[in-house]
């Protein structure tokens, strides 16, 4: 589960791209019709991207080079569980019978408004120094803080990050100035939860190999939750999905924005519940509220989240980031060794069970990615969001 669509890294875009231009993509420029040198300078454009576009993108870019350059899909469909290879056969079918000439022109077009966009995206998505890329980590007086900064991706969670977000946890920690720790997101969303693309990512062993390293990382991820010995704070300044929502349940303390909104669509994408909301969710709502999430998808707002005991308080979004700071800067004069008592005595009954919780809704989880059901969903969800380029 290492790479992306077309055996691209979701972690680094120079991967992806590359495939693109492999051998058995590449013709004779003397074939390549009336767009040849714009065809040709957008390919090379597309090497000077800084972001990886998503897959849904990446999906019309191979759409549109395999029309422009071989013509209408004269590939034979992949079979149901070759997800990679459906979905590319599917987007390049999906084109139909538009000439040669129109796909170099959209592709061309395309790049050129991604390079655009990437242009104005590298002051506001830039790559912190150091180990973290996909996060910005900061520790000052007291407070440890893990900002989630895929602003672009509306903070989807790839694969990278959910090691970055351990290791960061783990510093956080180890380090003994660190009185509290704060989890919050850049941009308008504080996380869309887990990249879809993440579900693409077909290694040479198949299927069942993607679902059980995927299950192994899920539940690394959820332990380092679990596990953690101080104060954890959630900022959520927008809007929460998937698993960033489900481990809130494993927060010390929840604060959002009145304009955040909580959901975790598991069953629409033909999955089932993680991060312990399983076992915290029933206990913090009570069984009927739990199930309207981990059953049936329903979207909450930031109060019906308070109301349900997920969310600690809920501030004005035009007062959030002051309100919540000055609490904050309260909480890190606290004797912190009296903090990490008081946790773990509220907690370490717990945490035997929660780690229990945590593998069995793995292991659930690496069963349903190798299912049909889940599947379908998820070609379901692609196809929708291709549709709206």
């Amino acid at each position: 589960m290492a790479a992306s669509l077309h055996r691209f890294r979701v972690a680094g875009v120079n991967k992806w791209r590359n495939l693109i231009q492999t051998r058995a993509f590449q013709v004779s420029l003397q074939a390549m019709g009336a767009y040849d040198s714009e065809f040709e300078k957008a390919k090379t454009q597309l090497n000077s991207l800084q972001d990886d576009p998503g897959n849904d993108v990446k999906l019309k870019i191979y759409a549109l080079f395999k029309q422009a350059t071989v013509g209408k899909c004269n590939a034979k469909k992949p079979g149901m569980m070759d997800f990679v290879g459906k979905a590319k056969w599917d987007a390049w079918n999906g084109l139909g019978d538009i000439s040669q000439d129109e796909a170099k022109q959209q592709y061309i077009s395309l790049v050129e408004d991604l390079a655009g966009k990437g242009k104005s995206d590298v002051s506001v998505e830039k790559t912190p120094a150091g180990k973290y890329t996909t996060l910005d980590v900061a520790s000052e007086g007291g407070v440890f803080t893990i900002k989630l900064n895929r602003p672009s991706k509306k903070n989807a969670i790839s694969f990278e990050m959910y090691d970055e977000w351990v290791a960061a946890l783990k510093e956080a920690a180890e380090d003994r100035s660190v009185v509290v720790t704060v989890v919050t997101g850049a941009g308008d969303f504080y996380c869309s939860g887990n990249d879809l693309g993440n579900f693409m990512n077909i290694p040479p062993d198949g299927v069942k190999a993607m679902a059980e390293n995927g299950g192994v990382i899920l539940e690394r991820f959820v332990a380092a939750f679990i596990d953690f010995p101080k104060p954890l704070i959630g900022v959520i300044n927008g809007p929460a999905l998937g698993v960033s929502v489900t481990v809130l349940g494993l927060f010390d303390a929840v604060y959002a924005t009145d304009k955040a909104t909580f959901q975790t669509p598991f069953s629409s994408l033909g999955q089932s519940p993680e991060g312990c909301s399983s076992y915290t969710f029933p206990r913090m709502m009570g069984t009927a509220k739990a199930s309207e999430l981990l059953l049936f998808n329903k979207k909450i707002t930031a109060q019906e989240a308070f109301d349900r005991n997920l969310v600690t308080e809920v501030f004005p979004d035009h007062d959030f980031q002051r309100s919540v700071q000055a609490r904050i800067q309260q909480f890190a004069k606290l004797p912190k060794l009296s903090l990490q008592k008081s946790k773990f005595l509220s907690r370490e009954m717990l945490r035997e069970t929660l780690h229990q919780v945590n593998k069995k809704e793995c292991e659930i989880l690496v069963e349903r990615w190798q299912s049909e059901e889940c599947f379908q969903a998820i070609m379901k969800f692609f196809s929708k969001t291709d549709s709206k380029l």
